[in-house]
C-alpha cells in the first residue's frame, strides 16, 4: 500500500503529539515525586479561629479558642465512642507534656458524647497536663459546626496570631504532630493531611 506525502504528514504529526503528550506527563508525575499524596487543603485555612464559649469538660468554667490566642494551639475533636481516638489519644498526651513550657496549648473538644461518657474514656487513658491541655463540652456542636467537622478524630492547628494554619484528618501520630509543632513554633505554615478516615457519630 503506497501512503501519500499528506498521509506520511498526519503520521509524523501524530506520533510528535503522542511525545508531546508523554513528556507533559512525564514532568506533571516528576513533579509529584517527593510529595505525600495524602496532603490536603481547608477553607478554613488562614482565617480566624471561632470565637464560641464551650463549657468546659470537668470543674466548670468555659474556655474560648479565641482567647489563646498569642499560643500555639492545637485543637482536637474527639468522643468516648471513636475508636481512633483511643488511638491516637496516647500521643496528644504526650505531646502535650512534652510542648507545655514551649507555648502550645492542647484544647480536646468533646464531640456529639455523653459527659459521663467523656469522663470516663479520661480516667481510663490519661488527662493531659493541667493548664496545657484543656477538655471542652461542644454544646449543640458549635464548635463542630464552626469547625466543619465531618467526624472525629479531626485536628486543628491554630498559629500564634490566632488563624488556622493546618488540619489533619483522622488520627494523628507522634512523628506528624512533631513535626507540625516544630514548624508553627518556627513560624511556618506545617501541611494538612489526612491519615486516615474519621468516624461519624453514632446515627449520624
Amino acid at each position: 500500500m503506497t501512503v501519500t506525502t499528506s498521509g506520511w504528514r498526519k503520521v509524523r504529526w501524530a506520533a510528535l503529539a503522542v511525545v508531546v503528550l508523554v513528556v507533559v506527563v512525564g514532568a506533571f508525575f516528576g513533579s509529584r515525586l517527593g510529595k505525600d499524596p495524602a496532603l490536603v487543603d481547608s477553607p478554613l485555612i488562614g482565617k480566624p479561629v471561632p470565637a464560641v464559649v464551650s463549657p468546659n469538660l470537668e470543674d466548670g468554667g468555659s474556655t474560648s479558642l479565641a482567647d489563646l490566642r498569642g499560643n500555639v494551639v492545637v485543637v482536637n475533636f474527639w468522643a468516648s465512642w471513636c475508636v481512633p481516638c483511643r488511638e491516637e489519644h496516647p500521643v496528644l498526651v504526650a505531646a502535650a507534656k512534652a510542648y507545655q513550657d514551649a507555648g502550645v496549648v492542647f484544647v480536646g473538644v468533646n464531640y456529639q458524647d455523653k459527659p459521663a461518657g467523656a469522663t470516663a474514656f479520661l480516667d481510663e487513658l490519661g488527662r493531659g497536663p493541667a493548664g496545657a491541655y484543656r477538655y471542652l463540652r461542644d454544646a449543640g456542636s458549635a464548635l463542630a459546626l464552626e469547625f466543619g467537622v465531618f467526624g472525629v478524630p479531626e485536628t486543628f492547628l491554630v498559629a500564634r496570631d490566632g488563624t488556622i494554619a493546618a488540619k489533619i484528618t483522622g488520627p494523628t501520630d507522634a512523628a506528624l504532630l512533631k513535626t507540625a509543632l516544630d514548624a508553627m513554633l518556627d513560624g511556618r505554615r506545617p501541611d494538612s493531611r489526612t491519615e486516615g478516615s474519621v468516624q461519624p457519630a453514632p446515627g449520624g
